[in-house]
């Protein structure tokens, strides 16, 4: 029983991608808890998944010429926030950051959530999670939520600095629907830009 438990949950692991970061509870329907914990621990020591700390665990992306690499924050929050059953989003900086209207790398590896703020230290990296009001979680885990993200980080008293035709120009139609329908929820001083934006 606990070599198929074993088996269940390589085969599950190995259909993912490399880079893929996750919790126990992923496998809660393959086996009781401590055969999930005894079949982690197997595949842990034979080198299949690596433990980055209690809790978590991530199946390694494995370079050439550098070897194994550290997991990406991204990865480590999603997986955290799916512990709780949480939405997760980026930060304001971090969105204006992806959509080039910032060149600042934000120096925390910050995330928004609807769930209870964490703070997660993985070797070198801290991954913080706050948690944060749902009008500040609006499109979280949606590109359009980024475009909204990107734009709170103007502020209100910036708000005039947007380039608003050279998103509308970029954005693929999806989004900009994805953004007609969430612009009621966005905070005010936003709706203007994005009507503009998703026009």
């Amino acid at each position: 029983m606990r070599e198929n438990t074993t088996n269940s949950i390589r085969k599950r692991i190995r259909s993912r991608r490399r880079g893929w970061v996750f919790t126990p509870r992923e496998f809660a329907n393959l086996g009781s808890r401590a055969a999930i914990d005894q079949a982690l621990s197997r595949l842990q020591r034979s080198g299949v998944i690596r433990r980055l700390t209690r809790g978590l665990y991530d199946f390694p992306r494995i370079h050439p010429r550098i070897g194994v690499l550290s997991p990406s924050p991204d990865a480590i929050a999603r997986a955290v926030a799916a512990k709780t059953h949480s939405r997760l989003s980026v930060s304001e900086a971090k969105a204006a950051n992806l959509l080039g209207l910032s060149t600042q790398v934000p120096v925390q590896n910050l995330f928004l959530t609807d769930g209870p703020s964490r703070r997660v230290r993985i070797g070198k990296q801290t991954i913080i999670l706050k948690h944060a009001a749902a009008s500040r979680m609006v499109g979280a885990g949606s590109e359009a939520g980024v475009v909204i993200q990107a734009i709170r980080s103007f502020g209100r008293k910036g708000a005039g600095e947007v380039p608003v035709e050279s998103l509308a120009k970029r954005l693929p139609a999806t989004v900009k629907s994805d953004l007609k329908r969430l612009t009621s929820d966005a905070p005010g001083w936003t709706q203007p830009i994005l009507k503009r934006i998703s026009a």
